[in-house]
């Protein structure tokens, strides 16, 4: 969206509209804009859910894994849970023969990786970027 149509929708003229975004870019609230791609259409058929566990929790054992996950572009999005497993990754491939490569040879082969649980994307039915802001809660200009 164009800074003069969110201007619009915030109903203030487009000079401060830009000043506030960049304040909130500087403060840490946007921390980037990206395009909205087709995974599919890019030739990534297949959305795979892994839990993984690992055989240490040490804090630096952790960040080992995170620090590697990193460097995986395959691996979209990577959250570290509590409870049962140790991390969630979100894994895009052009193919299940795919995904199976990227498992065997990186995933499970990872350094303190003891187990890999996958779940297979069928359809997703709603993907939402970001957090719910009620436009009727927010604070008058």
């Amino acid at each position: 969206m164009t800074n003069v149509e969110l201007a619009r929708r915030a109903e203030i003229s487009a000079p401060p509209c830009l000043r506030r975004v960049r304040a909130l870019e500087e403060a840490g609230f946007i921390r980037g804009f990206h395009a909205d791609v087709d995974p599919a259409l890019l030739g990534f058929g297949v959305t795979v859910f892994a839990s993984v566990g690992l055989s240490s929790q040490a804090e630096v054992d952790l960040r080992a894994f995170e620090r590697l996950v990193h460097g995986w572009p395959e691996v979209r999005e990577c959250h570290m849970l509590a409870g049962e497993n140790d991390f969630l990754l979100r894994i895009v491939a052009r193919d299940w023969d795919s995904y199976q490569r990227f498992l065997t040879t990186r995933l499970t082969a990872a350094p303190n990786v003891s187990h890999v649980k996958s779940a297979l994307a069928i359809r997703t039915s709603k993907e939402l970027p970001g957090v719910p802001i009620d436009e009727d809660e927010r604070e008058p200009a």
